[in-house]
């Protein structure tokens, strides 16, 4: 009878950290997405760490299709740790 009253709790538990996730999901990758176009621009598509954060971001993209949010905040960030490292001529 308990599992049957906790367990509601524990799925509205999980859906609220799958919500935090996916609007960390979606904010990074779209400041990934204008950040690579800022590279772009500027001259930086030609290098290792700019095709390193493209390939990220088209994984983050995937994983946010598939409800993946944690996946996709994580390679959003390292996206735009490359990016940085593009600019720097890294």
């Amino acid at each position: 009878m308990k599992a049957w009253i906790l367990l509601p709790i524990a799925l509205l538990a999980g859906c609220s950290a799958t919500t935090s996730y996916r609007d960390s999901c979606a904010s990074q990758l779209d400041a990934a997405w204008q950040e690579l176009d800022l590279a772009k621009a500027e001259g930086f598509a030609g290098t290792v760490s700019y095709s390193k954060a493209a390939s990220l971001m088209t994984a983050a993209k995937t994983q946010q299709q598939f409800e993946a949010y944690r996946g996709c905040t994580n390679k959003s960030e390292k996206a735009r740790f490359y990016i940085r490292e593009s600019r720097a001529g890294r």
